[in-house]
């Protein structure tokens, strides 16, 4: 079923926001994706955990379907690539979703290094944001990014998210722990927006 595109609600869940649509990652992305990931390999892998050997190979991007699928399921995570004009620009996942008393999760985002500095990014976040406070019914979402990170504190200031603080050796960037500047924001500051 991995590489099938899927079927159901989720499968068929289109996000709009200006300049984009955000629609979950098909089998049939595979070459675009693999030659968009490639091209902006270096402007990417600063910023991101290091890739795997494999990481744009047909096999890997089957696994990681299988992975998306089982995540969008359990209802854990929706991954979505970005499509501008036609063209696929990047990605945005909501992740790490905490229902409960908690009712968050984390956003994360990526653009390919031609399309950088067009607003495709923020454009993505608030349709993915508003998404998650409308359709999904979370509280709060969070975002992470490195300090020289301009780009992506950028994104997400302009998409409503406040900066909360600091975390020492949140993540694994590169191959190294880094530290992390922490964005958060709340349903209520969207619906008065």
């Amino acid at each position: 079923m991995a590489l099938m595109d899927w079927i159901g609600e989720t499968a068929t869940t289109v996000l709009e926001g200006p300049g984009v649509s955000l629609r979950h990652p098909r089998a049939g992305d595979f070459a675009e994706w693999s030659q968009l990931r490639a091209a902006s390999r270096d402007h990417l892998q600063p910023w991101e955990p290091l890739w795997p050997h494999d990481d744009l190979t047909r096999t890997a991007f089957r696994r990681r379907l299988t992975a998306y699928q089982r995540e969008i399921e359990l209802g854990h995570a929706y991954p979505f690539f970005i499509f501008a004009g036609g063209r696929l620009v990047g990605g945005v996942t909501l992740s790490n979703i905490r229902r409960g008393v908690a009712e968050t999760g984390t956003v994360g985002y990526w653009i390919g290094q031609t399309h950088t500095g067009r607003g495709y990014a923020t454009a993505a976040v608030r349709a993915l944001a508003e998404h998650s406070f409308g359709g999904l019914k979370l509280h709060r979402l969070e975002a992470a990014c490195l300090p020289a990170n301009i780009g992506s504190r950028r994104v997400l200031e302009k998409a409503g998210f406040r900066r909360e603080g600091e975390a020492k050796a949140y993540l694994k960037i590169n191959g190294v722990w880094a530290d992390h500047l922490l964005f958060g924001l709340l349903a209520e500051e969207v619906s008065r927006r």
